[in-house]
């Protein structure tokens, strides 16, 4: 058996991923330098009996890619499990029969909306879609946007910001918003917001943007917006759509899958076990990307959440993504891409 940090190796490249009986091969779009070492703990506690096989991805679209790649080897799987950082992409995967299901251990109070009807996958560990501010541009609290719908206030004409809704977290927000209120309403919203709001490249960059100044708020994910605030910019995060009359604040898990027919299915199957725990979610919940728990043996809570409890957005992933195809090319038009 090899040194764990010998197994434990970051494949960039397409093909086959070598290993030998005893590994188990993760495809993961969490970030590297808050998996591995996860990865890691998890070879040590197997007393050297099973190895990790990792692969990240480094580009910004690293979800669409590792998804494309197990859709490209669906005939002659790769991987044993997929970690994924979002969850609509892992549901395409559910969709397309490349998943197979699992008993997972996890509390009888799991929010429904965070695991699989046919229990192919389920979300741990999540993520929220937060509205940052500039304390400094907006000092008066009681004038800070409050909702998601703002972005299309033309008070905030070029001073808000959003990341592209075709990868990541706004990809799967815009996804949900449509199964919401209709494909013509959102679309309409969409158009609206592309005209009133700057678009970005990603949520980092419209964090970035807003703690610098250069714009007064804009949408983003907890963990970018928490990055800011920790390097003591004049930020505030804001959970959006809390009053009775707005759907709540969405939250997007992490999420595991196990593959149909994956090489070592019995492997990949004692590494969910473990991912899924209040343990492993206190880890990524002290880590600097702050991410919520959602196991009741969750130890700590994350410094991110705001004092009040927060009013979640009641989903339906599944239902969500469906057509996603479609609804990207809808998207691409409204967006003027090719």
């Amino acid at each position: 058996m090899l040194h764990a940090t010998a197994l434990l190796v970051v494949l960039f490249c397409s093909g086959c991923v070598p290993r030998s009986e005893s590994d188990v091969v993760v495809y993961s779009a969490l970030d590297q330098e808050f998996a591995e070492p996860i990865l890691m703990g998890f070879e040590r506690r197997q007393d050297g009996e099973t190895g990790v096989i990792a692969k990240f991805d480094v580009e910004s679209t690293k979800t669409v890619g590792l998804v494309n790649q197990i859709i490209a080897e669906k005939d002659r799987p790769q991987c044993d499990l997929f970690w994924n950082n979002e969850i609509l992409h892992t549901v395409r995967l559910q969709k397309l029969g490349l998943l197979q299901p699992h008993d997972w251990n996890v509390a009888a109070t799991w929010p429904k909306d965070l695991i699989a009807s046919d229990k192919t996958w389920c979300g741990f560990a999540t993520r929220a879609r937060v509205l940052i501010v500039n304390t400094e541009m907006i000092s008066d609290a009681s004038e800070r946007p409050d909702s998601v719908d703002d972005l299309r206030d033309p008070r905030w004409a070029k001073d808000c910001a959003m990341a592209r809704p075709l990868f990541g977290t706004t990809a799967t927000h815009f996804a949900v918003i449509r199964d919401r209120i209709g494909r013509d309403a959102a679309l309409k919203m969409l158009s609206q917001i592309v005209d009133n709001a700057v678009i970005l490249s990603g949520n980092k960059q419209v964090a970035q943007a807003v703690s610098t100044g250069r714009l007064a708020w804009g949408l983003t994910d907890t963990d970018d917006a928490f990055v800011e605030q920790e390097l003591g910019y004049p930020v505030a995060i804001i959970f959006p759509d809390q009053q009775p009359e707005q759907p709540g604040t969405l939250r997007i898990p992490n999420t595991l899958a196990i593959l149909k027919d994956a090489p070592h299915p019995v492997a990949a199957g004692r590494l969910a076990d473990y991912l899924m725990t209040g343990e492993i979610e206190d880890r990524l919940a002290m880590g600097p990307s702050s991410q919520m728990p959602v196991s009741p043996d969750s130890k700590f809570p994350p410094p991110v959440l705001p004092d009040e409890p927060v009013r979640w957005m009641q989903v339906d992933f599944e239902s969500a993504a469906e057509g996603w195809p479609q609804w990207a090319e809808a998207v691409r038009d409204v967006l003027g891409e090719p």
